[in-house]
């Protein structure tokens, strides 16, 4: 994995921070779920995940008492493809070892409203750990290791990711807005154009 560095190192600090969570019931859980046997799938809220001690922490201490959603985005998965950012932070629990290709909000060309995928880095993040990404991080699904699944919890205000009810004039920013607290930059490659994205990523589509 050229180039990965490591959530543990000093340059994660500006996307993120290491959480001192249990997560071993979690990940527990998370391996037991369904998952493609090709591409990726992405479930907001998952019952049996918020049943579990974990999420009442994500919401009492985490999100300071907030409603919140506990998921996972898991499958197979090499490719950037898209990048992503909401007004809050996001919760990430690795049940496998995995990838998250990162970048920065305040590095998108405010006039052209386009990212340089150059400036992506690239994080190992091992089974077990959990990390909160900031609201400025760019990010989309994890990437699995030499081929193999990654299984990955989210945690996120409840509502996030759901489609929008009162779609707005696509000007300016509102051009990103995908989703319920998402706005997205899609690279040209990678098909989400077809769903209404913008494509907003210049350079190449990152592959790990």
């Amino acid at each position: 994995m050229k180039n990965t560095k490591s959530v543990q190192d000093a340059a994660f600090r500006s996307y993120g921070r290491v959480l001192p969570l249990d997560t071993k019931e979690c990940c527990a859980v998370l391996k037991t779920l369904s998952i493609p046997a090709t591409g990726t799938v992405y479930e907001a809220s998952v019952p049996v995940l918020e049943k579990l001690p974990l999420f009442q922490e994500l919401r009492e201490k985490t999100y300071g008492e907030m409603p919140v959603e506990l998921g996972h985005c898991s499958g197979h998965n090499d490719t950037l493809n898209a990048l992503e950012y909401h007004r809050s932070s996001e919760i990430d629990i690795a049940a496998t070892d995995l990838v998250l290709m990162l970048g920065r909000q305040q590095d998108i060309d405010p006039e052209t409203l386009t990212y340089d995928t150059a400036q992506v880095e690239f994080f190992f993040v091992p089974a077990g750990t959990a990390v909160e990404l900031y609201a400025t991080t760019l990010h989309f699904a994890p990437c699995g290791i030499d081929g193999q699944e990654f299984r990955c919890g989210v945690a996120l205000p409840r509502g996030t990711n759901e489609p929008l009810t009162n779609p707005i004039a696509a000007t300016g920013e509102d051009r990103l807005l995908f989703a319920v607290n998402k706005w997205m930059l899609a690279h040209a490659e990678s098909g989400l154009d077809k769903d209404g994205a913008y494509i907003g990523l210049r350079g190449d589509n990152c592959k790990l």
